[in-house]
């Protein structure tokens, strides 16, 4: 087998068999998976998955940026590509650099899916690369491989979508006018319409316009257009929104001056730090929009995007070259929770890439505001070291009830079980010693497991 079954659980002998029986316990729990990246069009149109490449290498920039580290060429991998041309090429490429994942929690999602999902269990390399390839592109023909097949095969009883506030969200229309008794639900990613560095920033407020009847170019039209497009979002069952911001400041200003700095960022005349305050304000100003329609926020600041400018300009966005960045949020934040950070119909859940902020500044921070939660270790942390670095230097001070279970965050659709497994057996391997140390109560260590793992996700984006 590629996988060992106490992977991850602690060595030591008590502890061990606490963990075990924890994990028994929420293994076979749905999968709730209230954040993430994967389309929507896959379920609409329910198609075969092209072949091994088009699933898993193409679209996880996991993959592709490890590979890319090593002179990989991302030209020879076809990414960026609308149709992979040559994918059992593009496979032996991967197949053939698989030994740089070793260690890696890369390594052990694609272990899980090759094992648990294709039932396979010699490791993956050049000489079992066309085993691989034919054993997966073969299955992938086949009903039960079919995008819904799987849905329902991985256990998922909710799965969020990450789109644009300009988005026609045809996809999750068809979802619903299929009939299919799935639940697959857009998230708000309202940046192309509050970056005035995204491009094509003022055609987007302007379509905005279009698509909502609101006056987009003036400040209070704008607003309005935003609120309507969160309504048409929560409608098709949106339940949050989602601002990848490159810091977590925000800004409080009087209305007319926030007018002025919209009327300058939209003629693409504000300077950098004018673009900056201008999307503080606009964290506040979606923190006020999910008081009065209730959508869950979520900030997921600290990245320095696009950072390879090669990269960038040959590719386009989001292509593995995002580097985190050190991030301060007590001083940040307070102007947007001076505000609203006591109102009973928000919750915002933060995130973060800098771990030096957890016992420093968010545990403290969502130990004390109502409005405050910790969203799970995230993209370079979502790792088994990086979830035990968070429950360790989290619950101290914020406890358990503070935070909100796990989610994917994957552009991957088949690391879906993958990662969620690792991130269950981590925290049963957490709970499990602190029951070995006499610190936690078996039965409560139980009742835990089963809420990080179902309860506190649904609660916290109220699903």
């Amino acid at each position: 087998m590629l996988l060992h079954e106490d992977r991850l659980f602690p060595s030591e002998p008590s502890a061990l068999k606490i963990a075990r029986s924890l994990y028994a316990g929420v293994r076979n729990l749905p999968i709730v998976s209230p954040h993430g990246h994967t389309q929507a069009a896959w379920f609409a149109e329910n198609k075969p998955f092209p072949d091994p490449a088009t699933l898993f290498v193409q679209p996880d920039h996991y993959i592709f940026r490890m590979l890319y580290s090593q002179g990989v060429s991302m030209d020879d991998l076809e990414i960026g590509q609308p149709v992979v041309k040559d994918p059992r090429r593009v496979w032996h490429i991967f197949a053939r650099h698989y030994h740089l994942f070793r260690g890696t929690p890369t390594r052990m999602w694609l272990d899980y899916a090759f094992q648990e999902q294709f039932g396979l269990t010699g490791r993956l390399s050049e000489a079992t690369a066309d085993l691989y390839f034919d054993t997966i592109a073969e299955k992938l023909q086949t009903p039960e491989y079919l995008p819904r097949a799987l849905y329902k095969s991985f256990n998922i009883e909710v799965l969020s979508t990450t789109e644009s506030p300009l988005d026609q969200l045809r996809a999750h229309e068809a979802i619903r006018q299929s009939g299919w008794q799935a639940r697959i639900v857009p998230a708000f990613r309202p940046d192309p319409v509050v970056d005035p560095e995204f491009k094509g920033f003022a055609e987007g407020i302007a379509e905005l316009g279009r698509q909502t009847g609101e006056d987009t170019l003036t400040w209070k039209g704008y607003l309005n257009g935003l609120r309507k497009a969160r309504a048409r979002f929560k409608s098709l069952g949106c339940t949050s929104t989602d601002h990848g911001h490159l810091t977590a400041q925000t800004a409080d200003l009087p209305e007319d001056a926030a007018a002025r700095l919209f009327d300058k960022a939209i003629s693409g005349k504000a300077e950098k730090s004018e673009m900056v305050l201008f999307q503080a304000q606009m964290l506040t100003e979606n923190a006020r929009m999910s008081v009065e329609d209730g959508l869950v926020m979520q900030i997921h600041p600290g990245s320095v995007r696009n950072h390879n400018k090669f990269v960038y300009e040959r590719y386009g966005r989001d292509m593995g070259c995002d580097i985190p960045s050190a991030t301060d949020y007590v001083h940040a934040l307070r102007p947007l929770l001076d505000r609203f950070g006591n109102e009973k119909n928000l919750t915002i859940i933060l995130f973060t890439l800098d771990e030096t902020s957890y016992s420093r500044e968010l545990a403290p921070l969502a130990g004390h505001y109502p409005c405050l939660r910790l969203g799970p270790s995230w993209w370079f942390h979502d790792s088994p070291e990086g979830m035990m670095r968070f429950r360790e230097q989290v619950t101290e001070t914020a406890g358990f009830y503070n935070t909100v279970g796990f989610n994917d965050d994957t552009r991957a659709f088949l690391s879906i079980p993958a990662r969620h497994d690792v991130a269950r057996r981590i925290d049963c391997a957490f709970l499990g010693r602190l029951v070995a140390e006499h610190r936690l109560e078996e039965d409560e260590a139980h009742e835990l497991a089963h809420q990080l793992t179902y309860d506190l996700v649904k609660k916290a984006y109220r699903l």
